[in-house]
């Protein structure tokens, strides 16, 4: 359920928002100096600007007599005519103020947004894997994209504005207790009421704005999974369903931003009474102290200038809080992802790695979610440099978890994992990773040429070296018949190619990377006979004087291996070389006479 916030609830929010962001904001500033004094100019011409209606109304048209004897030696019309020169000059001043003003508070917000949405995006990097996991990746993008811009009006089209609303208001009141206390006193009386208005329906915008953005992630994280899984969708004529579950998710969107919407009109249209009321009782009474000589009918019609003046920030100020109330809300799902702390983050005195030579101990290894449902259990395992590995085992065994732990994705509940004598968490997770290559079965390529694909991280490359890794990766000859070579840019995670065309890239990728790990998370799933063997002779070479873990299914593949662990339920139940594993005629004997007797069947 959503958690109701009056404004001034909020103002902690929005307090915080602007410590968070605050260096970003002192790094412009020049422009906020230029902006600051614009306001300055801005504020104190709105004061002047109605000053020369008295002189007309007071002296023109009514004919007494000037107070200041050079310019009561002018005829009317001259008078008249400087009057309205001053209206326009003063106009002109002040639009030119305001015009400095919005530009320069245009370029920080800009420069701000950029440097907000760089931290976010940065952070999110950083972020566990058990964060993603639960995370839905739409809401996610609504956070980075629409939440971010929303934080611009806050720091400036919502809080810096209603500084100048609040300076013009003050300026403004000080000039109308200038020209009469009682009368000043009495047009404020209709403050409480605005007070109360906005407070209470500033509560409602929030609650209704919180409820808007929830609604909005949704439908993105619905629209970012059904495009995903396009492919599915369509295979299956899930078409439809997908299309009313958006739908309903969208119709429900629609509903809560015309609320927001709603809410703020009313607001605004509140405001408006307010300034009715205040209008016809400073008419009435000013224009009966006009009657008792009190007052100059001239001092009357700037007061109530004044008094529309002094209004519009007021109604500036019910419009800017509706905007700040709103934007609390995505200001509060910004500070929510950046006060997440990573679950694996670097020791304070973690080391950069050396060069690995590729000895590997898992010393008791145990990992649980925190459900509690253990994945590993009790782990131990020595693997020698250059040895080729191979984790086979039922899906749900535990095999990918322990590549996970070994690439530092988790961190063991119990036990320690050791690269070189050293506990890898001892290690900085950038110097830890940099010195493995995965290839996934799910190869990842980017909407980039097949050059930028293949050498995508590692900077300093050349062509010539591209076109080696290519060659390792059997896959040189394909992508040199490509309209554009290696210049070829590819589709959207590499939709244009082959499964068999994917996996080779992502294997040219990992030999230009020179890693002294190498991990194989089932290279070969989902690939036909052909592509298949162009593939295994591709790791093979790969693999080549490296510490290699294959976790596969395909148990043909695992006999390759140097060793074979097999698991089961999170534990190792075998170990050993192939012959000695097919010899014992255990659990993964067994499996591979299954396996290839179904294969022959089928062949």
């Amino acid at each position: 359920m959503t958690k109701k916030r009056t404004l001034n609830q909020s103002l902690p929010i929005l307090g915080e928002v602007l410590r968070t962001f605050s260096p970003y904001l002192l790094q412009q500033k020049f422009l906020l100096i230029i902006a600051s004094l614009a306001m300055v100019a801005d504020v104190t011409l709105r004061i002047l600007e109605p000053l020369p209606l008295k002189f007309v109304f007071d002296y023109v048209l009514d004919d007494n007599p000037l107070p200041n004897p050079v310019l009561a030696q002018l005829e009317p019309i001259w008078l008249l005519t400087v009057c309205a020169g001053a209206i326009l000059v003063l106009t002109a001043l002040r639009a030119l103020a305001a015009y400095w003003s919005t530009v320069s508070l245009a370029i920080v917000g800009s420069r701000v947004m950029t440097k907000v949405r760089d931290r976010l995006y940065c952070h999110l990097q950083q972020l566990s894997l058990a964060y993603h996991t639960k995370a839905r990746s739409g809401d996610l993008i609504v956070r980075i994209s629409s939440d971010a811009s929303r934080l611009q009006e806050i720091l400036l089209t919502a809080a810096l504005p209603l500084l100048i609303s609040i300076l013009t208001l003050l300026g403004t009141v000080g000039a109308m207790f200038w020209i009469d206390r009682d009368l000043t006193l009495l047009s404020l009386v209709t403050l409480p009421l605005f007070a109360f208005a906005a407070n209470r329906l500033s509560l409602r915008i929030q609650e209704s704005s919180l409820k808007q953005r929830k609604q909005e992630g949704l439908v993105a994280a619905t629209a970012a999974e059904s495009i995903a899984a396009i492919k599915l969708i369509q295979a299956l004529s899930l078409e439809n369903a997908f299309a009313q579950m958006f739908s309903r998710q969208n119709r429900a969107s629609l509903s809560k931003s015309v609320e927001t919407q709603r809410l703020s009109a009313s607001l605004e249209r509140t405001v408006d009474g307010v300034i009715a009321l205040g209008m016809a009782i400073v008419l009435w009474y000013g224009s009966w102290l006009v009657l008792r000589d009190a007052l100059t009918a001239g001092d009357v019609i700037v007061f109530l200038t004044y008094l529309r003046n002094a209004f519009k920030p007021v109604q500036n100020f019910a419009k800017y809080t509706g905007r700040l109330a709103k934007a609390a809300a995505s200001g509060e799902r910004i500070l929510n992802i950046l006060q997440q702390t990573p679950d694996i983050q670097d020791q304070p005195q973690a080391l950069i790695a050396s060069p690995f030579r590729g000895n590997i101990i898992f010393d008791n290894v145990s990992f649980a979610y925190e459900s509690g449902q253990k994945l590993l259990d009790g782990i131990n395992l020595t693997i020698k440099p250059g040895q080729l590995v191979a984790l086979s085992g039922v899906s749900g065994s535990g095999k990918s978890t322990l590549i996970s732990l070994l690439l530092r994705l988790y961190d063991p509940t119990a036990g320690r994992i050791m690269i070189d004598g050293q506990d890898i968490r001892n290690y900085t997770i950038a110097s830890l990773r940099s010195q493995m290559s995965v290839v996934l079965q799910e190869s990842l390529l980017f909407a980039a040429s097949v050059k930028e694909n293949i050498a995508y991280g590692i900077d300093h490359v050349s062509d010539a070296e591209i076109v080696a890794a290519a060659r390792l990766a059997n896959i040189d000859s394909f992508i040199s018949s490509l309209p554009q070579g290696y210049d070829t840019i590819l589709g959207e995670r590499g939709a244009t190619l082959s499964g068999g065309q994917r996996q080779r890239i992502a294997i040219a990728r990992a030999a230009i990377r020179r890693t002294p790990i190498l991990i194989l998370d089932e290279p070969t799933t989902g690939l036909d006979r052909e592509n298949e063997q162009a593939v295994i002779e591709a790791l093979q070479r790969l693999a080549q004087q490296r510490t290699t873990f294959l976790v596969t299914h395909d148990l043909t593949l695992a006999n390759q291996a140097d060793v074979i662990i097999y698991l089961e339920k999170g534990q190792i139940v075998e170990q050993g070389s192939p012959q000695e594993l097919m010899s014992s005629n255990g659990r993964y004997a067994q499996l591979y006479q299954l396996q290839n007797g179904y294969e022959t069947v089928c062949n």
